[in-house]
């Protein structure tokens, strides 16, 4: 490690956010920081953790030492213990540590107890398994309710005394809620069977028409699917099953024709938004269509290509359903996502749909509740004329912890904290006593909710209740448009339905996660939580402010699995809410091929570095259970193959090194971000990613980013693409690739309802928040996918934006709302929403009666003030329509960074973040392509020395060649493929350039190392007993010994060489390996020199190097692939290496991979300036 150059300093870590534009001085300020020691020694804080799984039960206490001493040595801070699933038959280990048994708890509490001895930390899931918060203790009246019901049609006039049918139950547990009796609407009782034809030859389409049927009709060819009835029906919704949710299915072409050969077009079925926990039904709202043929046509072209709010559109297309059922019954559109059941967004049912002639009059719903007995029997004077008869009831959704073990049972109810006590307390708090309270104390430090894998829930025994004090009405005359059937209106329907998933999503926040917040602090542990959408009815952001580590994930060379919006809802909810740490669950891969190593990670975790992450978790340590069995245990095929018996695993410290000194800088400070972007008021809601604001920041993004987003979703011709190998995927879906400064020299967080209404403040023009963050513009985007209807808005909201621009604040809205989206407070609140409109648009100097054209207006407010201005306010220009501007200049924001070519153009490929503290600038670059370049840097700082700070080797420099133009520092830089730096200012400067020499290393080859070297190979791994001589270095995979070609491992390579040059002042002499597969560590004359593990494999010698002859030792290390694919070859009772994951591993099926020291080793020199 090398520091050069550097006068020490210590450094204010003020804890308000300064930006990095000048600003007010900050009034509070953190103790003093020495910033290069923490870069240098970095701090517990900015150690990776690991997800420690225990698999099957199979759990030994010298597997347990062995994994924990590992951690230790490799530079690890602490693991996630997770029991994942149940023993196997027969047993992997006799006997078998199963969850709660009295040996699992001796195997936990030997865990603490050698994590103690090693100075490492502990966390625990909330239940058993990673899914999520269940356990055996958890009763069916505990678990997770939904709201169900069933319909019954009975005849007026009389006196009726019938039992009601009870709604299907799971684990035979249900209670009701209320019983209606509304008269029975126009075509709601009509039934006519269908004959059902197809175009698609060897199918049963007939099946289609069976209630309950569970065959399935597939396609992958254009076609149609007919219903002929005997007589005109009149249709006005269709209810469609899958098995599964099949994206196809719900984007039908519905067809009528009143004789079988010339056929109308209806509408085009338009799918929810959908996340990929979800196999509900969905019901489609059809204009009254009387007909005798309708016909629903498949063709897969203008389907859109597959996100995250869109999971089922990212596989290969083809149509599945088993279940089409045509209603003359008016539905509320997509009611079952709508009422909270599963995750879901969907445009609100117009009265074209719905018009108020088919809808409910409110005042004609009698409430029967008391009509009917404990026994289901309805007894009840009827009026004259048809009724039909709803009965609510609530029942569990029958989700379970489905990945836990001996531990696993229903899942707890999220709105219950006396649900979620017991969880808390039955497996954390039972952990914590078996341990010791005082072992426990200190090692389990961590309580962890992992992401939300067990749907969603609309129900619980104190839902009315909550819903009435946070709506201000009572929800129960309401209650059955939880059911689809609307009541007096569509708008008062849809409202309705808009508050029943507002308050669930604020029931799992405050009930679910503050209850759990309070219980693991009353324990004196820290609180992570992972994302909670996209299954659970959520503001994907809200649940973070309770979390005092925010956690995202992100998956590699796994496409269709990555998550991106998980991570940009940690990052922005740790944003707002102030916390310090954004932890990542990294590395989760679909297949494990065995080919992983440090080089191929590096740039997908710099690229999270520069997205706000400043805390690896990686993903994942399985705990091994034997001592003799390489490599070990795996998570299936699943994840980072991370932990002792990686063939890198010693080498590989010099990578978690790497890890730790970024995060020891990305934990300081506070992030400049210049721009809040409001997520709106839908719910479901989270973060929204780059490609969604396209429409909203067109200048911004540029011409060729909009024609490619364009492109994009136009999903031409269906293309696939096949990563990792067997799984297939839209070419055109939704990718992490897309978070690489997206806002060309601008940052953003997405900002939530809450902290706008709550937080924001405006201080000299910026909108701020209390944990530092601050924001120079609020984007409020227009209609999108997650929030379909642009003109509505709540009275709050409105009036929050109007004061904000009142303020000073610079606020761009792309909307115009004229209505609120709630039943509370209505009509008078859409008034209200009104009247703020009208106020905004007077305060932008918009003619006001641009309000009733439903136009969207950017707002720039005319009163920014700031100690030092920026904007001339008589210069501000109020624009229309997107913001059309190619950067924020006019508003008077300078991009934060740049990055060109030589010729001046964009350089793409950069990723990057800027921190700021009270008198330092870090900013992180990363070179995200395969292949080195130059590329020039602008950075919006001032009279600052910039310092160039390498994460790699742990070297700080000054940078010698730069320039000050226009109040911003310019700089050129070298970057190999993925590399990175971190660009540093904390000293001031009076000079405004610098040309002292070149920043970065340039070396001239002097001196070849050429053979013969001497190879010795670790014969336990399979490898010659004897030393090998290569004359010259040579691929191990292409050797002839066969056990060269399969190695896997470490070897050693030796070679004495005579050094001829001379040591210079100033000078500094390298070995540069050339290529290398995958990593090697280096030591010359007994020192050790480094370990080069990514790009330029090159290491500094200086220190080591004397004239005369040389003693160089090199331990080359590959992957396990080799190994394990010539195992393939062998019986499987025959091969030397063991794994529980598929077989042939991905490995096997493919070429062996280059391996060893490939060279050519050279010596250079540089002379330092």
């Amino acid at each position: 490690m090398k520091t050069r150059l550097l006068p020490k300093a210590l450094l204010l870590l003020a804890l308000p956010f300064c930006g990095g534009l000048p600003a007010p001085v900050c009034a509070q300020q953190a103790p003093a920081v020495d910033l290069q020691a923490a870069f240098q020694n970095p701090p517990e804080a900015a150690k990776p953790w690991v997800f420690w799984y225990w698999m099957n039960a199979a759990v030994t206490p010298e597997g347990i030492t062995a994994d924990l001493e590992a951690m230790r040595e490799a530079g690890i801070g602490g693991a996630y213990l997770m029991p994942i699933k149940g023993v196997e038959n027969p047993p992997a280990i006799t006997p078998p540590a199963v969850q709660l048994s009295p040996r699992w708890w001796q195997m936990v509490k030997h865990a603490m107890t050698e994590a103690d001895r090693l100075h490492l930390k502990l966390a625990m899931h909330v239940s058993d398994g990673f899914a999520l918060a269940g356990g055996p203790w958890i009763t069916p009246e505990l678990s997770m309710q939904k709201v169900v019901y069933t319909q019954t049609q009975v005849q007026g006039g009389r006196r009726i005394s019938q039992m009601l049918p009870q709604a299907t139950t799971v684990q035979n547990y249900y209670r009701d809620i209320a019983v209606y009796a509304y008269p029975t609407p126009t075509g709601a009782t009509t039934s006519a069977k269908p004959q059902v034809t197809s175009s698609i030859a060897g199918t049963k389409p007939e099946l289609l028409a069976v209630a309950g049927n569970k065959e399935g009709f597939k396609t992958s060819e254009p076609g149609w699917i007919q219903y002929a009835y005997a007589q005109p029906f009149t249709c006005r919704s269709i209810r469609i099953r899958s098995t599964g949710y099949n994206y196809q299915a719900n984007r039908l072409r519905v067809e009528a024709s009143t004789d079988g050969r010339t056929f109308r077009p209806i509408l085009q079925l338009t799918p929810p938004r959908s996340g990929w926990q979800d196999s509900s039904a969905v019901t489609h709202a059809l204009p009254a269509t009387t007909a005798r043929f309708f016909r629903f046509v498949y063709d897969p072209a203008g389907s859109e290509p597959g996100a995250e709010d869109l999971d089922a559109a990212k596989w290969k297309q083809s149509l599945k359903v088993t279940e089409i059922r045509l209603s003359g019954e008016a539905r509320i559109n997509h009611y079952e996502g709508k009422n909270g059941e599963v995750w879901r967004v969907s445009p609100r049912t117009t009265a074209q749909q719905l018009p108020d002639s088919l809808c409910v009059p409110l005042n004609k719903v009698v409430n029967l509740t008391g009509k009917m007995d404990t026994n289901g029997r309805l007894t009840w004077q009827a009026p004259p004329g048809n009724w039909t008869v709803l009965r609510v009831g609530h029942g569990s959704t029958g989700q379970i912890n489905t990945t836990g073990g001996g531990a696993r049972g229903l899942e707890c109810d999220k709105f219950n904290p006396a649900a979620v006590k017991l969880q808390f307390d039955s497996w954390f708090g039972e952990a914590i006593r078996q341990g010791g309270p005082e072992l426990a104390a200190r090692v389990l430090k961590m309580f962890h909710v992992d992401s939300w894998e067990c749907g969603s829930q609309n129900w619980s025994t104190n839902f009315a209740t909550e819903f009435r004090q946070r709506r201000g009405y009572d929800l129960l005359p309401y209650l059955p448009v939880l059911a689809g059937v609307p009541l007096q209106s569509a708008d008062v329907s849809e409202r309705v339905l808009f508050d029943v998933r507002q308050t669930i999503a604020e029931l799992v926040n405050d009930k679910f996660y503050v209850t759990l917040k309070e219980q693991a602090h009353a324990k004196g542990c820290t609180f992570s939580a992972e994302a909670i959408a996209p299954t659970m009815v959520s503001d994907g952001l809200l649940h973070y402010q309770h979390a005092d580590v925010p956690m995202g994930e992100f998956w590699l060379r796994s496409p269709t699995h990555d998550k991106p919006n998980d991570m940009l809802d940690a990052v922005s909810g740790a944003h707002i809410y102030g916390k310090s740490i954004v932890q990542a669950e990294a590395f989760t891969e679909l297949k494990l091929a065995w080919d992983e190593h440090p080089g191929m990670l590096k740039a997908l975790q710099d690229r999270n570095y520069a997205l706000g992450v400043n805390r690896m978790v990686y993903h994942v340590f399985v705990h091994n259970p034997w001592l003799d069995r390489q490599p070990g245990m795996t998570l299936s095929g699943i994840g980072l193959f991370f932990q002792r018996d990686q063939t890198w695993w010693k080498p590989g410290r010099a990578w978690v090194d790497y890890a730790r000194r970024c995060q020891a800088l990305l934990q300081l400070g506070h992030p400049v971000t210049d721009v809040a972007v409001f997520t709106g008021e839908e719910t479901p809601r989270r973060a929204i990613l780059p490609n969604k604001l396209v429409s909203d920041l067109p200048g911004i993004f540029g011409p060729q980013a909009v024609a490619a987003e364009q492109q994009r979703l136009a999903n031409v011709g269906l293309p696939m693409r096949e990563q990792p190998e067997k799984v297939s995927a839209s070419a055109n879906m939704e990718t992490a690739d897309m978070l690489v400064d997206p806002l060309h020299g601008y940052q953003y967080d997405s900002f939530n309802k809450d902290a706008l209404l709550r937080l924001a403040k405006v201080s000299y023009g910026d909108i701020t928040l209390p944990g530092g963050a601050r924001y120079q513009v609020l984007v409020v985007p227009g209609v999108q996918k997650m929030s379909p209807d642009n003109s509505a808005m709540s009275p709050e909201v409105a009036k929050k934006l109007r004061e904000l621009v009142q303020a000073g604040a610079t606020i761009l809205i792309n909307r115009q709302p004229n209505h609120s989206p709630s039943l509370s407070d209505f009509p008078n609140a859409d008034k209200i929403v009104q009247h703020e409109s009208y106020q905004i648009l007077k305060l932008a100097g918009l003619p006001t009666d641009s309000m009733v054209t439903n136009q969207p207006v950017e707002l720039v407010s005319t009163s920014r003030h700031r100690l030092e201005p920026f904007v001339n306010p008589n210069k501000i220009r109020v624009m229309h329509g997107p913001f059309t501007a190619d950067s924020f200049q006019a508003l008077g924001l300078e991009r934060d960074f740049t990055a060109s070519t030589a010729s001046g153009q964009r350089a793409n490929g950069v990723a990057w973040c800027h921190r700021t503290g009270g008198n330092f600038n870090i900013y992180f670059v990363s070179n995200q392509l395969d292949s080195a370049r130059t590329i020039n840097l602008s950075f919006r700082i001032n009279g600052r020395q910039p310092e160039l700070w390498d994460a790699v080797t742990g070297e700080t420099r000054l940078a010698t060649e730069w320039r000050i133009e226009n109040g911003r520092t310019l700089l050129p830089l070298y970057l190999d493929r993925n590399g990175s730096v971190f660009v540093v200012f904390r000293e001031p400067t009076a000079q405004t350039a610098a040309s002292a020499g070149s920043n970065w290393t340039t070396v001239k080859p002097v001196q070849t190392v050429a053979g013969p070297w001497q190879v010795s190979f670790d014969s336990k791994q399979r490898g010659p007993a004897q030393p090998v001589t290569f004359n010259q270095l040579t691929d191990w995979s292409q050797h002839s010994n066969d056990a060269i070609r399969h190695y896997s491992g470490t070897a050693e390579y030796t070679h004495t060489f005579r050094w001829k040059g001379k040591k210079r002042p100033q000078q500094r002499v390298w070995l540069e390996l050339g290529q290398v597969a995958n990593l090697a560590e280096v030591q010359l004359n007994g020192k050790p020199v480094g370990t080069a593990w990514t790009a330029p494999y090159r290491l500094d010698i200086t220190d080591a190097v004397r004239k005369g002859d040389n003693q160089l030792r090199i331990l080359a290390t590959n992957t396990w692939a080799n190994r394990l694919t010539g195992d393939q070859a062998l019986p499987a009772d025959q091969r030397p290496t063991w794994t529980p994951a598929p077989s042939p591993s991905p490995a096997a099926t493919k070429p062996l991979l280059p391996a060893g020291l490939l060279g050519p080793v050279t010596i250079g020199v540089s002379t330092e300036k």
